[in-house]
Formats: structure tokens, sequence, C-alpha cells
């Protein structure tokens, strides 16, 4: 009964570490880049968003090389399924940094929303940054969400900033932390099953 019960435990502790590892940012070596979709770190899954439903995007790069960057929010549908709210480009617009230093790094913020021309399916968000430096160069691109866009208009409130601050010192973009609903999942399925054992 110790055995087992020791055995539970650990594999307990090892499932709870593997869910709070989070994704790890996109690197070459040129450069990094990390997503954000709502404050969860990409590539985010599972996500519903109505017609006008806004939703936040936080991508940030950082440059090991001196060199020229260019990041672009895009969608690969020819029909544009959602408009920009607030941010500094247009969805499929390029952001050109020109000879940026190693060690430059800057966040961007987008508030987007479906604008009702794609309903019924799924309209990817993706990022694409490319670091650029006298004809060499390394690109990366990633899925940041790929939300399931609903027949139905939003009538709920604006979501609030999130609290994600890819520059903060105490977390770094790589971090992140999952909600307490995994892990206490997992407890009570623990729990549950050391239960029935030792009744057993």
């Amino acid at each position: 009964m110790k055995s087992k019960t020791f055995f539970l435990i650990i594999t307990f502790i090892i499932t709870v570490n593997l869910a709070t590892v989070a994704a790890a940012p996109a690197e070459n070596d040129f450069g990094i880049v990390n997503a954000w979709y709502n404050g969860q770190e990409a590539t985010v899954k599972n996500i519903q968003l109505e017609v006008g439903e806004p939703a936040e995007i936080t991508v940030s790069v950082y440059s090991k090389i001196d060199c020229n960057v260019y990041v672009e929010l895009t969608n690969p549908l020819v029909t544009i399924p959602y408009e920009i709210e607030d941010g500094p480009s247009k969805l499929d617009e390029s952001i050109d940094n020109y000879g940026v230093k190693s060690g430059w790094s800057e966040n961007y913020t987008w508030i987007i929303k479906p604008n009702g021309k794609w309903t019924n399916g799924n309209a990817p968000i993706n990022i694409f940054v490319q670091f650029s430096d006298r004809g060499d160069y390394r690109t990366e691109e990633f899925t940041i969400v790929n939300p399931h866009i609903l027949d139905k208009h939003y009538s709920g409130p604006a979501p609030a900033r999130t609290t994600t601050d890819p520059s903060s010192t105490d977390q770094s973009p790589s971090q992140g932390s999952p909600g307490f609903g995994v892990t206490g999942a997992l407890l009570g399925i623990l729990l549950a099953v050391v239960y029935r054992a030792g009744r057993a």
C-alpha cells in the first residue's frame, strides 16, 4: 500500500511540473520572439470569439545582433476576418525596424476583434518576424491563437488590459504560471485514488 501511494504521489508531482512548464519562445541565432493572447502564452487553443469581441495580442521581440527587424501580425485567410481596434499596425502590415543594435527589444500590443466577414470557422492569428543582416536572415513564424469565430455578436464589456508584462523583471517572457484549475483537478484525482486505495 505504501509503495502504491508513493508511486501515485510521484506521478502527481511529475504531472503538475509538466503542466506548469510554459511554452518556450521561438528562438534562433539572430533573435527571440514570444507572444500572448489575453495574457496566455502562445500557442493558445480552444478559443471562441464572437463578432465584435475584443482580444489582446502581445508580441515581444529581442534581437541578438545588429540588424533590421520586420514584424507582422498576419492571417492566412483571403477574407480579412479581424479589424484592429488599437495597435502599431494593421493586419498583414509590416512594422520595419532598421538598424537595431544587439540587445534591442520591443513589445507590441494589438486589440483585435472579429469583423463579421468570416464566421462559423477558425481564423488563425499568426506572427511573422524576420531578422535580416545584409542578405542573411532568420525568420520566426507561428500561430498565436486559432479562434473559432461564432456567428453571434458580442454584447459584453471590453476586456481589462492583461497583467502580463513581457518586460517585467519579476517574470521573463518565457515564464508562465498555470491556473489553479489544472493543479486543483489533479490534486483532487490523486486524493480520491489514495483514499480508495487506503480503503481497499
